[in-house]
């Protein structure tokens, strides 16, 4: 006669797993019955005119008409400010210009920036210690100086 396939470890894994699934039920039918006895429902949340939760609806007489041709989607528009209105054209000098690798730097001579200048951005034939004219572009790495001619002044 063959042995039963069923070991110890097996019968007692097996009512283990019975004893989890009979205490499962019991808590979902506690759950259920407690839901039928209590009057609840989903509590309801009212949001006052300063943007706080509430559990009291607000009153019909605090109510304030806005009106919706005033609301603004998007960005609104920018105002120019004094610092908009600057002259783009900027003065300075030039400190460093190499012809054979096509690049330099100018100085600023208002605020003694060093900006950078390639030979793309250049109207005239420029060296050391000119003075030019020029406008500034935002690059890879910071300002750069383009459209830059001689200062005829």
């Amino acid at each position: 006669m063959a042995k039963s396939q069923q070991t110890f470890n097996k019968r007692e894994k097996e009512k283990k797993k019975l004893k989890k699934r009979e205490e499962k039920l019991k808590k979902k039918e506690a759950r259920r019955a407690e839901a039928k006895d209590s009057d609840g429902g989903i509590p309801f949340a009212y949001v006052d005119k300063f943007g706080n939760l509430t559990d009291t609806p607000p009153e019909p007489t605090e109510e304030e008409e806005i009106d919706a041709s005033e609301i603004v989607l998007g960005i609104p528009q920018k105002e120019e400010t004094e610092e908009d209105k600057f002259d783009p054209i900027r003065k300075g000098k030039v400190s460093f210009f190499d012809h054979s690798k096509g690049f330099g730097f100018i100085i600023d001579s208002e605020n003694n920036e060093k900006y950078f200048c390639h030979v793309s951005g250049l109207n005239d034939e420029i060296t050391e210690n000119d003075k030019v004219t020029f406008e500034l572009e935002k690059g890879q790495r910071g300002m750069n100086a383009v459209r830059v001619n001689l200062d005829k002044s």
